[in-house]
Order: C-alpha cells, then structure tokens, then sequence
C-alpha cells in the first residue's frame, strides 16, 4: 500500500464538492485537498467536478460525483465520540441543518443520506457495565432518546431516574 490507513469513498450525485467543504467547515483538523475534474472523455461534462480529496477529523475521504445509481444508507454510518452535552449539540446541530433529520439513540442523517452516530463517549462503558442493573437503566435510557441527553443518560445509569 502506499498510504498509512484506508481511505473512505462516498458516493454522491452531483454534490461532492459541496460535501466536503460541508464535512471541512464542521470538523477541525479538517481540509480540501486534491479536486480532480472530468475531461473531454467524460462521461461527465469536461471540468466538472469528478473527485475531492478531503480530510475531516484526521480521517481521509474522497467524495465522488457518481450519479444518481446509488444512495447512502444506515448500514454504514460515522461514530462522533463526544466527551460531553456541549459536543453533542454542536455535532447533532451542524449534520442535521439544512435537510438532515435525527433519529433514535443518537443516530441521524445529515442532508446528503450519509448515517452518523453522535456519541457520548462513556455510553459504551455505561452499557456494558458488568452491573446488569446499570446497563440495563442506561440502555433504557439511550433507546428512548433522539439526540442524547448527557444528564439523563447519567442519572438513569446512577439509578437516580
């Protein structure tokens, strides 16, 4: 290989670009990099967008101008680890304007279909704690929330609900 790590492709329909600087204005450690265009070859219009090359959070992509043949769904989705309510607002606030909708248990779409899951970064813990009885009070908790709640998520798993 001659990169360190992988490289996520996403698929868009005539929205790639627009994409990226989306994911770059939300995300730090974030930039644009290359931006290949198509040719006279085609098959898309001669200096139209084809590929962008971005990072967001570190992580690499390539947004893609595909076509219309395929749509993202919730089988694959981007985890957002947050350490706190503040976070987890301004993730859940930044993907779902402008067209994104919210979903159960932290999970939402932003405007293009793409699947997130904005995180409280303890709730791993919380649910999988080896108290079946304060997994069971966080996970009761998590399933009835759309955006996650730090507090409630913390005083149900303290048993203080």
């Amino acid at each position: 290989m001659t990169t360190d790590g992988f490289t996520t492709c996403l698929w868009f329909d005539g929205q790639a670009e627009e994409a990226a600087d989306h994911y770059v204005s939300i995300f730090e450690n974030s930039r644009i990099g290359r931006v290949g265009r198509y040719t006279e070859a085609g098959p898309g219009p001669a200096g139209s967008v084809l590929v962008v090359e971005f990072t967001a959070n570190g992580q690499k992509f390539v947004a893609l101008n595909g076509g219309p043949e395929f749509k993202f769904n919730e089988a694959i989705s981007f985890q957002i680890f947050c350490a706190d309510q503040q976070e987890i607002d301004h993730y859940w606030t930044k993907l779902t304007e402008n067209g994104g909708e919210g979903g159960p248990c932290g999970w939402l779409k932003d405007k293009y279909g793409v699947s997130w899951q904005v995180v409280y970064d303890r709730l791993i813990d919380m649910i999988g704690d080896p108290d079946p009885e304060k997994a069971a009070r966080a996970t009761r908790a998590m399933m009835g929330m759309g955006k996650l709640d730090v507090a409630a998520l913390e005083k149900a798993y303290a048993g203080e609900e």
